[in-house]
């Protein structure tokens, strides 16, 4: 009978996969010894795989390049990496080895970029993309690096007041680019995005307030899709709609050269997990290359912003099962050391899924199981995968400790879960390493933050100075 972890697995899924396989017992990701970092570290215990970061680059810049080649596609393609995802430098440091631009949200977003400016990461050369609703610090942050001599920084228009607060504060003529305000998809309770333009206004808009006015230079069309980039009928039938904006507009404004299509790849959630990244982007090249051919307009150059894409199949969490509850006939619950809701709170509030897998003991019998989290709260849990309708993972014994990983976790889990702060029930943030390669092509780690204290919870809280 095959009864053993490992023939659930891979009875399940194709096993092993490019970034999992298994040593004997253990699971390895990247070929990094997970069982070695919890002998090392502990758990719970959060890590980077930094080159996985470089890696997602290169692959989307080669799907583009190959595409623009093979669509004779006569423009450049620029990959930007939105912030948002992930803020934190080691992040940066990484990504910035590769030749991209940058997309901002908010008005903090601008000083990283100064930093980044001032320790040489970005130069004259970088695009840097102003996205988001504006007021007056992100404003006044906008203007002051444009007015530094920066410029590549266009901020993206999301509203009609947004204009006149930027030329009141920015000294010299600018680039500025348009937000369309996309169609939602159905399951949303409303019909329009919140952010950018209607389709229907956008040409109206540049005629009346961009097109006569020395100061500005419309560059970019920025079209934004909050549920990725994906093969539906939603997705291509707003894409057919933002290039007959961009052809209408670009026949008024010889300046605009750019169409920046946001929205995103999605990553890897399951181990049956399916995208075709090169098909997505030949249709999109191809849909683009047509509409642009008929209507006798240049091509745009194309501007991506991936943030998820960029940095979440970076990241890991491994926990250790403490103990396990029966607490009826049916369910077993077996306790992490540590909280969902504090180390990975889109399982929580958005009900995301994650790749999860034990770490080892893969040669042991499986039993069905729920996850609990540290917390008093009944959300704190975690209960079936992307595909299945449950979780499956070695029998507990308490003789044998047994530890599971989530994998692909290193987009937004750290500020949404308020990375250095307070935490549901003061679970403590867990301790975090980075995983790197050097020159040699040798693992290294080193410790990024320690695993919050008492006495770190204590002076937030006000009672320890």
């Amino acid at each position: 009978m095959n009864t053993k972890y490992f023939d659930l697995i891979n009875q399940t899924y194709y096993f092993p996969q490019e970034e999992f396989t298994l040593d004997k017992d253990n699971l390895q990701f990247h070929n990094i010894d997970l069982m070695k970092l919890v002998e090392k570290y502990g758990t719970p215990l959060k890590f980077t795989y930094l080159p996985q970061i470089s890696n997602n680059i290169n692959k989307a810049k080669n799907w583009f390049r190959k595409s623009m080649e093979k669509n004779k596609y006569e423009a450049k393609y620029f990959y930007c990496y939105c912030t948002k995802s992930s803020h934190f430098e080691y992040v940066m440091n990484e990504a910035f080895k590769n030749n991209i631009h940058i997309e901002t949200s908010s008005a903090f977003d601008i000083n990283i970029v100064e930093n980044l400016m001032a320790s040489g990461k970005i130069n004259k050369s970088t695009y840097v993309i102003c996205n988001g609703f504006k007021r007056e610090q992100y404003i006044e942050n906008i203007a002051r690096i444009i007015n530094n001599g920066h410029k590549n920084t266009i901020p993206i228009i999301d509203n009609y007041e947004e204009l006149d607060l930027l030329q009141e504060k920015i000294k010299r003529k600018f680039k500025i680019g348009i937000r369309i305000a996309a169609e939602e998809e159905p399951k949303f309770e409303f019909y329009t995005s919140r952010l950018g333009i209607g389709y229907k206004n956008i040409v109206q808009f540049y005629k009346k307030q961009i097109q006569d006015n020395k100061k500005l230079e419309l560059k970019m069309l920025h079209f934004f899709i909050n549920t990725g980039i994906n093969d539906n009928a939603y997705y291509w039938n707003e894409l057919v709609k933002c290039i007959k904006v961009y052809v209408a507009l670009k026949k008024e404004c010889p300046t605009l050269d750019g169409l920046n299509i946001g929205g995103g790849f999605p990553i890897k959630n399951s181990l049956a997990f399916e995208y075709d990244y090169q098909y997505m982007i030949d249709e999109i090249i191809n849909q683009i290359k047509i509409a642009c051919d008929e209507a006798e307009v240049a091509v745009p150059n194309i501007f991506t912003e991936f943030g998820s894409y960029t940095v979440g199949e970076s990241g890991g969490a491994i926990y250790q099962i403490l103990y396990q509850k029966q607490q009826n006939d049916r369910e077993k619950w077996n306790m992490i050391d540590s909280s969902f809701i504090t180390t990975l709170p889109d399982t929580w509030a958005i009900n995301k899924r994650f790749i999860m897998l034990a770490i080892n003991r893969w040669n042991d019998t499986y039993e069905r199981v729920l996850l609990g989290g540290l917390t008093c709260d009944s959300d704190d849990y975690y209960n079936s995968e992307q595909n299945m309708n449950a979780i499956y993972l070695p029998k507990y014994n308490k003789e044998k400790p047994l530890y599971i990983g989530f994998f692909n976790t290193g987009a937004y889990q750290e500020t949404i879960g308020g990375y250095g702060g307070l935490h549901h029930c003061l679970i403590p943030e867990p301790r975090h390493i980075l995983i790197d390669k050097d020159e040699n092509g040798i693992l290294a780690t080193e410790i990024f933050s320690e695993q919050q204290t008492a006495e770190d919870v204590l002076k937030i809280l006000g009672y320890a100075k």
